[in-house]
């Protein structure tokens, strides 16, 4: 049940995206654009977004637990650290460039277009390149504890 409510939700996502037009980067770069030629209309789709968003959010926050879940999983962190002001502004940056961010490309790749085929890989290319240090880190050898150092001499 919970892979059919998984589904269900991620097609409806990838249908808003697609109808709203946020997969369409002359769309959005349009919307980003508040200097020149501004299409308001995504702010509309977003507005519409934050306020669906809020009214659930308040009523599903008021059972004791989701109806797939056995309780919710919600984020702890509240604090604003430079890892997501970096993150934000690499986010932003690359959205602004280009028109295009993670969700509605992973939507326009049904459409099998170069351009989605060429962001797609690159974004994947990107999130390996930026966990490899980490994998790396977690595979290297650590010094034995039963192995004292000798002092300098």
């Amino acid at each position: 049940m919970r892979a059919v409510a998984a589904f269900v939700s991620g097609l409806a996502f990838a249908l808003g995206l697609g109808l709203s037009g946020m997969t369409q980067p002359a769309k959005v770069l349009g919307f980003l654009d508040v200097a020149g030629r501004w299409d308001p209309s995504l702010a509309l789709v977003m507005g519409g977004a934050v306020l669906v968003t809020l009214v659930a959010f308040a009523l599903v926050l008021r059972r004791r637990a989701p109806l797939l879940a056995p309780s919710f999983e919600l984020p702890t962190q509240t604090r604003i650290d430079r890892p997501l002001v970096v993150g934000a502004v690499v986010f932003g940056v690359g959205w602004g460039l280009s028109g295009v961010c993670p969700g509605p490309a992973l939507v326009s790749l049904a459409t099998l277009s170069p351009a989605s085929l060429v962001f797609a890989g690159a974004m994947l290319v990107g999130t390996l390149a930026f966990r490899a240090p980490e994998r790396i880190l977690r595979r290297a050898p650590r010094p034995s504890s039963d192995v004292e150092a000798s002092p300098a001499e």
